[in-house]
């Protein structure tokens, strides 16, 4: 820790073992963002991320990075919310997330929403560069304010590259100082919970799903690659995780 904030990184690496299963050879965490290794589900290996402490809090820098080999398979959570909180640092928060999927490897990136608390300001960001043969299921919620509560300002951006094309690059800014217009009809419209999903699987290049609208509340856009994506929003965070489970259901 330093007077300007926390320091976190977290890194995981993951390795097909040569017998069907995955290995995680490097799960380092400190900090904010210890790992904690839970019971594998078939081939696949599983890790959450478990919050040692508050934040992110003004002025704090935390930063996760995930590869995955080729022919591994991983599914990565947490065991709580973030919550993004006002802190005695001046300054904006930073949260960073690095996702790197080799060809035949296969990545499901699922934690739980990040909650912008009133008072905080937080700036994240989510980059996952994929092998032209990988997979991906990315979920982002995102719930603005507690309950009764104003949000803090939140900006996240979210970059996805397949075989170094980029298919994905948007930013949403919500909450005090964010430009205006974000909480209108063409953005938000007055919910206080938005989400997407991002799915990325080689044989969308041949046959994309048809983009749709999902309940009146999200849509589904095919992207410029194997990809789709699935935007949506909602009063509340349990509404959001609904839609968005759909989503991934009706994807199969």
């Amino acid at each position: 820790m330093t007077a300007t904030g926390v320091r976190a990184d977290a890194r995981i690496v993951a390795r097909a073992d040569g017998r069907g299963g995955t290995v995680l050879p490097v799960l380092d965490g400190d900090g904010p963002l210890a790992l904690r290794r839970t019971r594998a589900v078939g081939t696949e290996a599983k890790v959450m991320v478990v919050g040692a402490m508050s934040g992110p809090l003004g002025g704090d820098r935390f930063s996760l990075t995930a590869c995955v080999a080729e022919g591994a398979r991983l599914h990565i959570g947490s065991a709580a919310a973030t919550l993004a909180l006002p802190g005695q640092a001046k300054g904006e928060a930073r949260y960073d997330v690095r996702l790197d999927v080799a060809d035949g490897a296969e990545l499901n990136w699922l934690p739980e929403q990040l909650i912008s608390a009133r008072g905080s300001d937080l700036y994240v960001t989510t980059r996952a560069e994929l092998a032209a043969g990988a997979r991906l299921v990315l979920r982002e919620e995102q719930v603005l304010g507690r309950a009764g509560e104003e949000p803090g300002r939140l900006t996240s951006r979210l970059t996805v590259r397949v075989a170094g094309r980029a298919v994905l690059d948007q930013e949403l800014a919500c909450g005090p100082g964010a430009p205006g217009g974000w909480d209108g009809p063409a953005v938000l419209a007055g919910h206080r919970a938005v989400g997407q999903l991002v799915v990325v699987r080689p044989e969308f290049a041949e046959q994309p799903p048809e983009g749709r609208v999902l309940g009146g509340c999200a849509a589904l856009v095919p992207l410029a690659g194997p990809a789709v994506l699935v935007s949506a929003v909602a009063p509340d965070a349990l509404r959001l995780r609904r839609l968005l489970d759909e989503a991934l259901t009706s994807l199969g």
